[in-house]
């Protein structure tokens, strides 16, 4: 059975509604934490003209393989084996990168790595497009966000929702220049960054 997070199944068209309008003119995109698999599978089927590449920890690989084979998808492709701590990253540049939900699950030092290792992978004026909770000026947005960061913390200590202006300030260090930030439903946020060379 392939397997399946509620969440993706709920928030897949309110994103799909953003990348239409982010990545109308983009042409290959890099996934960073495909998790599931559930998200390229339904992405790559309603944005046609982009190259959807996969990627995530080897262990997740067969379960992302099981959905591209069951949507047969020409513009689909299977899981590149991606961690942040190890660079520099083995894939050709892209001019859009997306990642939904991770960086509350990795440790704020495999954050830093992510935004590091961006510039490798980037194509000039490429976008960055992250998705999920995020905390603005130390405080969290609602009373759930607060639950979930404590469950994050049940699941491992250095899980936690990031605050924006910490991430801002990474995504700035390497070049890249905040585009959006929009509300999400079930308080979470797209951030839009541009690579600037």
């Amino acid at each position: 059975m392939k397997p399946f997070a509620p969440s993706c199944e709920n928030n897949k068209n309110f994103i799909l509604d953003i990348l239409r309008v982010e990545f109308s003119d983009r042409r290959s995109v890099l996934e960073v934490g495909s998790g599931t698999g559930q998200h390229a599978a339904f992405f790559a089927e309603h944005l046609p003209h982009l190259h959807w590449q996969t990627s995530d920890l080897p262990e997740n690989h067969a379960g992302i393989c099981e959905w591209i084979e069951e949507a047969g998808l020409p513009n689909l492709k299977k899981p590149l084996d991606l961690n942040a701590e190890k660079q520099p990253w083995d894939i050709e540049p892209v001019d859009a990168v997306f990642s939904a939900n991770t960086l509350h699950i990795m440790s704020w030092q495999q954050v830093g790595l992510f935004f590091q290792g961006l510039p490798n992978i980037l194509l000039p004026q490429a976008k960055v497009v992250i998705y999920g909770p995020f905390n603005y000026n130390g405080d969290f947005t609602s009373e759930s966000n607060a639950r979930f960061n404590e469950w994050l913390k049940t699941q491992a200590p250095y899980r936690a929702i990031r605050d924006f202006e910490a991430v801002n300030t990474l995504a700035e260090s390497v070049g890249l220049t905040l585009l959006n930030d929009y509300e999400m439903p079930a308080n979470n946020r797209i951030l839009v960054w541009q690579y600037h060379t």
